[in-house]
């Protein structure tokens, strides 16, 4: 008997290392794309000139290490080669003709007057995120937290490219997004920006909501990564079960070559 515990024991002990093996290699990349997908593959294709690219909040507060959030979101900015993946589908759009719209985050110190505020919404408002001196003037905006990444200036500041006004939470619904793409009679939008559990991931609802066909840039996003979680697996999750399409930047500036 004892032998025959003793054996069972090192069969159970082999077992639990061999499952936790597996389980270490499964999760070894959590981002990665799931070998049996449990959900039927994206038929969306680009239609030009229907299409827009859209970029959230494209700022220094976000994508530079000088920016104010890059303590929560600089390991997932660099893990995904955020910043270059973001310029290349600007190279991509300008190169093809197609609109690109900048739907930038501003706070105002009027907005500092709010009486109540979510978690995230505390911690942009604590630490001066995008904070301009007023909605009228520039004065102290250029390299400010606020500001656009320099390397987006060229594309962004051609005098063709849309910047519409403050969201000011997360999503469009407060901004005139949703006005210049009708305008545009633009109803395909290729998704980027940050940051993907918040502003990317509010953004993608509305405009499913209001009629429109989206694809999201998967690794041209990213998120915090705090105790509480993730925020970027968040967000990828919910991108394969909402979006139209789920791409990589070098799928999405393959496209829009392609639809060129």
């Amino acid at each position: 008997m004892f032998s025959t515990g003793i054996t069972i024991a090192r069969v159970f002990i082999v077992l639990t290392a061999f499952i936790l093996a597996s389980f270490a290699m499964a999760v070894d990349d959590p981002y990665a794309e799931p070998a049996e997908p449990g959900l039927p593959p994206s038929n969306m294709e680009l239609d030009f000139p229907r299409v827009a690219l859209l970029v959230t909040d494209p700022q220094i507060d976000f994508l530079s290490e000088k920016g104010a959030t890059w303590g929560l979101v600089g390991a997932s900015v660099t893990h995904n080669k955020t910043v270059p993946n973001i310029e290349r589908l600007f190279k991509a759009a300008k190169k093809a003709g197609i609109l690109v719209v900048i739907s930038p985050h501003y706070y105002y110190p009027t907005d500092h007057g709010w009486k109540f505020e979510g978690a995230l919404e505390k911690v942009m408002h604590n630490i001066g995120m995008f904070d301009r001196v007023s909605s009228w003037s520039m004065e102290g905006f250029e390299n400010s937290g606020a500001d656009f990444m320099p390397q987006y200036k060229t594309y962004i500041l051609d005098g063709k490219t849309v910047i519409a006004s403050p969201h000011k939470v997360y999503g469009p619904e407060q901004n005139d997004v949703v006005l210049q793409l009708r305008k545009q009679k633009i109803d395909q939008v290729i998704l980027a920006g940050m940051s993907a559990n918040l502003c990317v991931e509010s953004h993608l609802r509305e405009l499913l909501e209001m009629g429109f066909e989206v694809a999201v840039v998967k690794d041209a996003t990213a998120a915090a990564q705090i105790p509480e979680g993730d925020g970027y697996l968040a967000a990828l999750i919910n991108f394969r079960f909402i979006a139209n399409a789920v791409w990589t930047t070098d799928e999405a500036v393959a496209r829009i070559s392609a639809a060129h």
